[in-house]
């Protein structure tokens, strides 16, 4: 009996232990998709090599370049506007901006990094349209004005701040402005075969720019997930043209695009997937034991050693 129990213990003590390495992977997934710590300067997990069809998806950082301020794009509201109408010397009161290059139907990326950097602007004290501008420009041509609204309302919204629309630009632009955008970004992308076969969707990496308030890259940060203090930080040094310096070229994903599947896999999910695996596994092989054993432990106290019945005294 003692030897049971201590068998027992052991097996409840491995299943205990196993259960615990599942909640430490859980925790740690968990941890892994919210805002980066302050003074992190990039999280996210560095994305598989990509394959030959997307050598064309990079980012390469041009700090220090002139933004061409002459090139019009269509705004929210469905007016012509120049980048000059947010930056250059001719611009009363200018102030800093994030830039994002987006496209506003893109099934999973784009919508991670603008939820991103929104959680991280909620701990921000800079306020949008006091201090700084948020100006996206989505690099699908297609795409028109009532889509690039809807966008604006929903993250005006999720921000919370509806007074703070003003400093809110959902842009949209013909093939060569947002050719020459992207060029002088440093913005890398290909376009790629949707559900239906046709080039309807975009590889691309992930990232956002702080401009100067005279137009020029400041500052870029990788991944979908973005430091307040950094934020905060490099809006601070462009607000008076001071440019930063390279962070590491790595493009950093949540997601990844798997073109055989036309999809985008996220890792977090694969994550938390082996871990349910993981669990089923382990407490599936406890039991089988456990109840094995029980079963031999009453079997050999029932039966004598060579298959005869012991008797019960009464």
């Amino acid at each position: 009996m003692e030897r049971r129990d201590t068998t027992r213990s052991w097996l409840r003590g491995a299943a205990m232990s196993c259960a615990g390495a599942v909640v430490f992977l859980l925790a740690a997934s968990i941890a892994g998709a919210q805002v980066s710590s302050y003074g992190d300067k990039q999280a996210g997990t560095a994305s598989d090599k990509a394959p030959a069809l997307l050598d064309q998806v990079h980012i390469e950082q041009h700090l220090n370049t002139q933004l061409p301020l002459n090139l019009t794009f269509t705004d929210d509201a469905g007016r012509q506007v120049a980048l000059s109408n947010y930056f250059g010397a001719n611009v009363a009161n200018g102030k800093p901006a994030i830039l994002a290059l987006v496209y506003y139907q893109c099934p999973m990326l784009c919508s991670e990094e603008l939820n991103g950097l929104v959680s991280a602007l909620e701990m921000v004290r800079f306020v949008p349209g006091k201090d700084f501008n948020i100006v996206v420009v989505s690099i699908d041509p297609s795409e028109g004005t009532d889509l690039a609204a809807a966008k604006k309302r929903s993250y005006v919204k999720r921000y919370g701040r509806p007074e703070t629309a003003d400093g809110w630009h959902f842009l949209t632009g013909t093939q060569p402005n947002i050719d020459a955008l992207t060029s002088a970004v440093g913005f890398g992308y290909v376009k790629i075969p949707g559900p239906d076969g046709k080039l309807t969707q975009f590889a691309h990496a992930s990232s956002i720019q702080i401009v100067t308030p005279q137009g020029k890259l400041a500052q870029y940060y990788m991944g979908v997930e973005y430091s307040p203090k950094d934020l905060l930080l490099g809006l601070n040094e462009a607000s008076s043209n001071k440019i930063g310096s390279p962070v590491d070229n790595i493009l950093t994903y949540c997601y990844h695009y798997d073109p055989r599947t036309n999809k985008h896999d996220l890792i977090i999910a694969r994550v938390v997937q082996l871990g349910g695996l993981v669990t089923m596994v382990c407490l599936g092989g406890f039991l089988f034991v456990m109840f094995r054993r029980d079963y031999r432990t009453d079997h050999a106290d029932t039966h004598g050693p060579h298959g005869t019945t012991k008797k019960v005294n009464g």
